[in-house]
């Protein structure tokens, strides 16, 4: 049985992160605009994040303002147990 990519990403110490990213553009810039950004990202480092938003800084127009983070590990070393068996009830 095939697990899903984001589960496996979790087991590896990922947790879902969300930025805000708040920004302006050049032919607006007395106006913020607001860009969410989703990912699994390893905390603290974010290297998805840092590349994400090195990507924003050579290749669009709009200028960064704020990045406000969070992280929140789903999956914790607890929480997760090996399991001897299933139990099928008909």
């Amino acid at each position: 049985m095939k697990v899903s990519p984001e589960f496996e990403l979790q087991i590896q110490g990922y947790g879902l992160t969300t930025a805000e990213i708040l920004y302006r553009l050049p032919d607006h810039p007395a106006l913020l605009q607001s860009y969410i950004w989703q990912e699994y990202d390893l905390f603290p480092k974010f290297p998805n994040l840092r590349k994400f938003l090195d990507f924003w800084s050579h290749k669009l127009d709009g200028v960064l303002h704020t990045v406000t983070v969070a992280h929140n590990r789903l999956i914790k070393p607890a929480e997760f147990k090996a399991v001897d068996g299933v139990f099928r009830l008909n």
